[in-house]
């Protein structure tokens, strides 16, 4: 008899055991990604994809060849953790050469497994539970997931289109005494903005007036148009011992496969990431990192090059998109423009871009899913230029059906 209560009562703590939902609460609602639900209904359909942030041409042929040269001489075991020497002095000249920034490749460089581990790593070695981001909204949703797995909160300042200009006393008062970290984008994916020196210096003046950290995402770094600059926040007075910038190969040469990333601050700060990332990824690609080093010692003229091809393209699929009747916000830079679909009776952009494929045969993503609150964005729908002429030319045909 008292086996059998023992029995039952097993079963009835494995039945209460298996209520509990097996996702962390900290993950809840964050689910599947919208890239991955749009990706696979152009596939289903046979869409051009202008959804997924990825050119469809390679970048430097040299470069590729380098990554080729690394497999066949034998670089394809572990790497060391923080990156290859060649590459994180590489980084470090890419640093100084362009922004006049000298980092110690041994203990200011990190490498990383794409941007996005950067960006994660940096959260899980920086952000206790209960702390707040800032960061500006709409924003990249890995920040959302990256906050919620450091037990974080994060805390929007909106962007408002058009013009995306940064409201100063919104984040102001966005910043409380649980304030840990600002996250700064730019330039900013959604959206296209650049911020200026002028708002990014009185960022900066708010990190150092409230001590915070400063974690700045720039992988669009060299591509902005129209004449518009770049400027590291990390390079205005107060930033340096306080901000964790982070970059990447894939955006700057075409190469977003790769996955090779990195992360420059003090020697404090690196430290403080590289104790995260370790035991994420350990390490990243191993003959993709001397390619990276020989990408980067190419010097100006590629991405020069690249982005002067991707300012043409921003400029002819913003022109179709106007005409076929959307209200199109011309970005200051990334892979990104934005329209307002309402102007052709539209409402909600995950509806529209749901129905789009097989209506249209045409990808997009819903900018709604970039905001903490999703009905400031639902009108807006983010559309990527890093294609060949002919596919943007092909989606823009299609899309003249809605006219």
């Amino acid at each position: 008899m008292a086996e059998a209560c023992q029995a039952r009562g097993r079963l009835c703590e494995a039945a209460a055991v298996s209520q509990r939902p097996l996702l962390a609460g900290r993950l809840s609602g964050l689910g599947t990604t919208i890239f991955a639900e749009m990706s696979r209904l152009g596939v289903e359909t046979g869409s051009v994809n202008l959804g997924q942030g990825f050119p469809d041409t390679d970048g430097p042929p040299e470069v590729a060849e380098a990554a080729v040269a690394a497999i066949r001489s034998g670089v394809n075991q572990y790497p060391p953790g923080i990156g290859v020497p060649e590459l994180r002095t590489a980084i470090a000249e890419h640093q100084e050469r362009c922004y006049g920034l000298r980092w110690d490749p041994d203990t200011e460089v990190l490498v990383t497994t794409g941007a996005t581990e950067a960006l994660a790593a940096a959260l899980l070695a920086l952000v206790e539970p209960g702390d707040e981001v800032v960061a500006l909204e709409p924003f990249y949703d890995s920040y959302a997931a990256g906050v919620a797995m450091a037990g974080g909160r994060l805390v929007p300042v909106t962007l408002e289109q058009p013009g995306c200009v940064l409201d100063l006393d919104a984040l102001r008062a966005a910043v409380t005494p649980r304030t840990r970290l600002l996250l700064i984008n730019s330039p900013h994916n959604p959206t296209g903005a650049v911020l200026t020196r002028e708002e990014l210096a009185a960022v900066a003046a708010l990190a150092v007036e409230r001590d915070l950290l400063v974690m700045t995402d720039e992988v669009y770094e060299h591509l902005v148009f129209d004449g518009r600059e770049h400027v590291p926040l990390v390079s205005f007075p107060g930033m340096r011992e306080r901000t964790v910038s982070v970059s990447s190969a894939g955006k700057s040469y075409s190469f977003t496969g790769w996955k090779i990333g990195w992360v420059t601050g003090s020697a404090e700060l690196v430290a403080a990431v590289r104790t995260a990332k370790q035991f994420l990824t350990y390490v990243s690609g191993a003959p993709f990192q001397p390619a990276v080093a020989a990408a980067l010692r190419l010097g100006n003229a590629p991405l020069v090059q690249l982005r002067d091809d991707l300012q043409a393209k921003r400029d002819r699929l913003c022109t179709g998109l106007r005409e076929v009747g959307f209200d199109v916000h011309v970005p200051a830079g990334t892979y990104f423009a934005t329209t307002d679909i309402r102007p052709l009776g539209f409402v909600d952009g995950v509806e529209f871009c749901r129905e789009l494929p097989r209506r249209c045969g045409v990808v997009a993503i819903p900018s709604q899913v970039f905001y903490a609150d999703p009905a400031r964005g639902r009108h807006l729908v983010r559309w990527a230029f890093c294609k060949r002429d002919e596919v943007l030319d092909a989606a823009l045909e299609r899309l003249s059906t809605l006219r």
